[in-house]
């Protein structure tokens, strides 16, 4: 057994969406994670039918995506190929598992530090609403909360029907961008052209909670009265067909986050549950894409946001509410470690 050294930069950005993809994109420059995505796009993607869709979902991510071709030195179209997340070549094996209660949220992102930005962004655009999440592709989030209150993180299922469309990770950035309720992010996944087939965990303020179960072709929505697990398949019964074909690992994990709704864990409990790493929800298999890369949880009534990367020590711990009127918070980066063994070393 070994271990490597793991870290997540914490950026805080406030102004102009140009001028944020702009300090992201200098950030990143020559980073290895932007070489990973240049090796994976496409060398052409139909610029007119994603600044199309952009315009349609979120036009304020155009500038920042002309902010990030400038910040990375990119032409405009190889930085939208490397980082739209429109038209992008197929992905396989992530794992992701989230609870979602009328009062917190909290989830884990399992797949390989080879394929992680290793940026976690708190931003304040002068055109949308302010989020924080976990950047990938840059523009993109596994998952976050906004200045609404509203959440959001992302499950593969399956590349069943794969097409030409959006990713999952761009559609949760225009969710929070553009959304102030569950209701309003249902509305927006119906719309938004999907790629292929993922799960998306939501909840609000409110203590309004959903799993939007999207396709290429269809997209179905599982709801809630006080308490959702979602992992990586589809339950609703026109979806299921679209599953992979084991399913094993995504059942095992949904009947223990069902067995945690008997436990009644207060908001801080179940992050501990799921960050800790003797618990059946956190992974290390990275050499196969299903190690745990991160916990992120949102309590929605006290606005206080918690996460923790792999086997982190000091976590981020903040009143978000507080960090969109002003209050810049004092991390500026994640440490923790990934574990392997030889066989599975990411």
């Amino acid at each position: 057994m070994g271990f490597e050294k793991f870290s997540v930069e914490v950026l805080q950005i406030r102004g102009r969406s140009y001028d944020i993809g702009v300090q992201i994109g200098e950030k990143m420059k020559n980073h290895p994670i932007v070489i990973t995505f240049e090796k994976m796009a496409k060398q052409e993607i139909n610029i007119k039918n994603m600044k199309a869709i952009y315009a349609d979902f979120a036009p304020h991510l155009l500038d920042e995506l002309e902010g990030l071709s400038e910040g990375l030195k990119l032409p405009f179209h190889r930085a939208a190929a490397i980082l739209s997340g429109y038209d992008m070549p197929k992905v396989e094996a992530m794992g992701c598992s989230a609870v979602i209660t009328k009062d917190y949220y909290v989830r884990n992102y399992d797949f390989s530090p080879r394929f992680y930005d290793h940026l976690f962004s708190f931003i304040q655009p002068e055109e949308c609403h302010a989020s924080a999440g976990y950047n990938l592709q840059l523009i993109g989030r596994h998952d976050g909360v906004n200045s609404k209150g509203l959440v959001v993180g992302l499950h593969f299922v399956s590349n069943d029907s794969y097409k030409e469309g959006i990713s999952a990770w761009t559609a949760i950035r225009m969710v929070l961008d553009s959304c102030a309720s569950t209701d309003e992010a249902i509305v927006m996944l119906k719309e938004i052209p999907h790629a292929a087939c993922y799960n998306f965990s939501i909840g609000d303020k409110g203590g309004d909670i959903a799993v939007v179960e999207a396709s290429p072709d269809k997209v179905a929505i599982r709801r809630g009265d006080h308490y959702l697990a979602c992992v990586n398949h589809f339950l609703i019964n026109e979806l299921k067909e679209k599953n992979r074909k084991h399913i094993e690992h995504s059942i095992r994990r949904s009947a223990y986050i069902a067995y945690l709704e008997e436990q009644s864990l207060t908001a801080y409990q179940m992050f501990n549950e799921f960050s800790n790493r003797q618990s059946p929800l956190f992974f290390t298999e990275y050499g196969d894409l299903f190690g745990t890369m991160h916990t992120f949880a949102y309590s929605f009534t006290n606005a206080r946001l918690q996460t923790k990367i792999a086997q982190g020590i000091r976590g981020i711990d903040v009143n978000f509410d507080e960090w969109v009127n002003g209050k810049n918070i004092e991390y500026a980066d994640l440490k923790g470690k990934i574990e392997f063994d030889a066989k599975s070393k990411p």
